[in-house]
């Protein structure tokens, strides 16, 4: 399993410390993950964390393809060794797979799941300073595609999960850990595998990715969110249509400067402010939080006067996380058109990335849109149907009082809060059918290291893995914990 990563005779001798340095943590991996730890043992070994999480980022699991067998392959063992119920869920796409373990409880409860994606998005490798897929350990962090989004999840989930039997804590539910496929991609996702396999992903409630818990410039945690809802995905196209004709004759209708045109007036158009419910919540902490005039925008964008509130969006936007929370975003994404460098294509397509905040409505956006470019020569239209809305989750949830209880305990000084998340999960399979979803991402970072996230250079750091495992595990033992046990 790890033959791959031992350097040859030959090679010591020009091996740098670090890569040395990598082959003696995977052994130490490899010795410490696979034997559970003794009962009698004082204080969870977190620290392992780092070290599965850099053998997930070793599996290059990018979607596309998205195979994710090797994952499935780390975590069976460890599992297994702990007296969880494996079950590996094969699509039919062969190497992707669903991972299941399941800790059996004595069951006078539902269970509560640990839901984490093993797929990762690609890399631009030359932008890299590290290999992506070296799973590194350097200067207190470990980089890899993934170490955010989510594999950093797999790794304190499932050490989260596997430190409940190394510690027998006496269960009232069953623990259920998934590592789900295609949640970057699809068509094998959590939406698949509730149709098949409904019975494995049933629970009272479920941990998923979602919120956030970020880090002040000190290094202390300034708040914790916890998303109840998610903006919803719907992809758009713009299609431009012209004569195709020799470049040296062109024609006012040439379909790539119609998208052209198109793109200007969106790169200039501001959708309106919406606010959800939790997503007000979000920015009251946030003012309670800042500190000088960020404290005051917040509050003005809140309860100020039409021109305060104006002024305030107009800062905060400068914020990108910020600005997607206070509205639905317009992304142009892929642009399509062109064959030759002599020929004036006759077509021209550009794919738009729309988040919708929950409760707005897509087509009156597409009928927007339309108005906007107000051009004959271009039509626009929804690419796919749109996924119904999920309802949110509950904050008066027992899984999410424990989770904002554990955090106050971790981080005393962040305030918590619900949260809208700015992304799409898969949630959906399970909000869908009356099922309470909490996402978060369970690792101190900061807004640096967010927007490393589908970037470059991606990492987080070991003591932020430690705290967020030691977090979690406590969370998992007060909502399923039997009496005795907590």
């Amino acid at each position: 399993m790890f033959r791959s990563v031992l350097p040859t005779p030959h090679s010591v001798p020009r091996t740098p410390y670090s890569v040395l340095r990598t082959v003696v943590q995977t052994f130490l991996f490899t010795a410490v993950l696979a034997s559970p730890v003794p009962a009698a043992a004082q204080a969870p070994d977190t620290d392992s964390t780092a070290l599965l999480l850099a053998q997930l980022i070793r599996a290059n699991s990018s979607n596309p393809p998205g195979h994710t067998q090797q994952i499935a392959d780390i975590l069976g063992p460890l599992f297994r060794a702990r007296g969880f119920q494996v079950d590996i869920v094969p699509t039919p796409d062969s190497a992707k797979v669903h991972f299941f373990a399941r800790l059996k409880g004595n069951g006078s409860k539902k269970p509560l799941l640990l839901a984490a994606h093993a797929d990762v998005v690609g890399v631009e490798r030359e932008k890299w300073s590290v290999d992506p897929f070296a799973g590194v350990i350097k200067d207190g962090s470990v980089y890899g595609r993934g170490a955010i989004d989510f594999k950093g999840g797999i790794a304190v989930f499932a050490r989260a999960a596997m430190l409940l039997a190394d510690r027998k804590v006496p269960l009232d539910r069953d623990i259920i850990f998934l590592a789900e496929a295609d949640e970057e991609g699809a068509p094998m996702n959590t939406t698949w595998l509730a149709r098949q396999h409904w019975d494995k992903m049933d629970a009272e409630f479920a941990l998923n990715e979602g919120g956030w818990i970020i880090k002040r410039d000190d290094g202390r945690v300034q708040y914790v969110s916890i998303s109840t809802s998610d903006k919803r995905v719907m992809s758009v196209t713009l299609t431009a249509k012209g004569t195709s004709t020799h470049a040296s004759m062109p024609l006012p209708d040439n379909a790539l400067v119609t998208v052209g045109r198109a793109l200007a007036k969106l790169g200039l158009y501001e959708t309106p402010l919406e606010f959800t419910p939790d997503s007000r919540k979000y920015f009251a902490t946030l003012a309670k939080t800042s500190t000088g005039e960020t404290a005051r925008l917040y509050t003005q964008l809140l309860n100020g006067t039409p021109a305060q509130v104006s002024a305030a969006d107009k800062a905060l936007s400068r914020d990108p996380l910020i600005h997607s929370l206070m509205r639905n975003t317009i992304a142009p994404v892929i642009v399509a058109g062109g064959f030759r460098s002599n020929v004036i294509p006759g077509s021209a397509e550009v794919t738009l990335n729309v988040r919708l905040i929950p409760g707005s409505d897509g087509a009156a956006l597409i009928s927007t849109l339309e108005k906007l470019f107000n051009d004959p020569l271009l039509t626009v239209k929804m690419s796919a149907a749109l996924a119904p809305a999920s309802p949110a989750s509950p904050d008066t949830s027992l899984l999410y009082r424990a989770l904002a209880a554990e955090s106050k305990t971790q981080w005393p000084e962040a305030e918590v809060t619900p949260y809208l998340f700015q992304a799409g999960t898969d949630a959906g399979a399970w909000r869908n059918r009356g099922i309470p979803v909490f996402g978060i991402y369970p690792y101190p970072i900061s807004t640096d290291e967010l927007r490393r996230m589908h970037g470059n250079d991606e990492r987080v750091s070991v003591e932020s893995l430690r705290e967020g495992t030691e977090m979690m595990f406590r969370t998992l033992k007060r909502v399923a914990g039997s009496e005795s046990g907590r």
